[in-house]
C-alpha cells in the first residue's frame, strides 16, 4: 500500500452541511413533495441542468429555464432562483480544524461541484485558503463522479492517486475515486469520518483517534 502523501475533501455534505438537508428544508417550506429536487437531479444526471451549471455551461438565466422544464417534466412546479438560493451551507468546524491539521504534514486539496451564482462569492466560508489545490467543477469544465476531475487534481498536487485519500458524502462520488486507486471515505456523520481518516493518516486530527506522532 502506498504511503499516504495527501488528503482530497468535498466541500458540501463533507466541509459544510449537505445540500440535501436545503433542499429538504426547502421542500418543505413550500410544500414540494418529499425528495422532488433530488428526483430532478437524478434524471439524466450528466447531461441535465444542474449537470451543465456545474460544468460551467450555463448561464443563471439557461439554467433556470431548464430546470424549470425538467422540474415541470415531474409535474412539480418550483422557481429555480429560490432552490439556487437555499444553498447556504452551515461550515463543520470540526472539519475545517481536520483538514488544518492535515495540512500540517500532508498535501491537501479540494474537489467540488460547485457553481457561481451572481453577488454570492465562491467561498463565503474563507476555507479554500486552507488547501493547497482547489478543483472546482465550474473552472475545470468536468465534475464528480467523472474520472477526469479526480485525475486533474492529483496532477495539480503532484500525487498518484494511490498516494492519496479523498472524503466525500456521496458513494457515486466515491466509487470512481476508488477506482483509480485513492482511498475513499464516506461522510455520513462527520465524527466517524474523521476517527475512520485518523486510522488511514495515522495522527490525530481532534476526533479521538490515534495520537499524533
Amino acid at each position: 500500500m502506498a504511503v499516504i502523501r495527501a488528503t482530497f475533501w468535498d466541500h458540501g455534505g463533507v466541509i459544510s452541511s449537505s445540500p440535501f438537508e436545503a433542499f429538504a428544508a426547502f421542500e418543505q417550506a413550500n410544500g414540494l413533495p418529499s425528495g422532488i429536487i433530488r428526483r430532478i437531479n437524478a434524471t439524466n444526471p450528466h447531461a441535465n441542468a444542474w449537470a451543465g451549471l456545474e460544468r460551467g455551461e450555463a448561464t443563471i438565466d439557461e439554467f433556470c429555464v431548464r430546470f424549470q422544464a425538467e422540474a415541470h417534466a415531474l409535474g412539480a412546479q418550483l422557481d429555480p432562483r429560490a432552490v439556487l438560493a437555499c444553498l447556504s451551507g452551515r461550515i463543520r468546524p470540526e472539519m475545517v480544524e481536520a483538514v488544518r491539521r492535515c495540512r500540517e504534514r500532508l498535501l491537501t486539496g479540494m474537489i467540488t461541484n460547485n457553481f457561481t451564482i451572481p453577488g454570492r462569492t465562491a467561498s463565503p466560508s474563507g476555507v479554500h485558503e486552507l488547501f493547497d489545490v482547489v478543483v472546482e467543477s465550474r473552472t475545470a469544465g468536468v465534475r464528480k463522479p467523472d474520472p477526469a476531475i479526480y485525475l486533474l487534481a492529483c496532477e495539480r498536487l503532484g500525487v498518484e492517486p494511490a498516494e492519496s485519500v479523498f472524503l466525500d458524502d456521496l458513494g457515486i462520488n466515491l466509487k470512481p475515486a476508488r477506482e483509480l486507486g485513492m482511498t475513499t471515505i464516506k461522510v455520513t456523520d462527520p465524527a466517524a469520518a474523521l476517527r475512520e481518516l485518523e486510522e488511514v493518516v495515522g495522527f490525530d486530527l481532534g476526533g479521538g483517534g490515534p495520537a499524533a506522532s
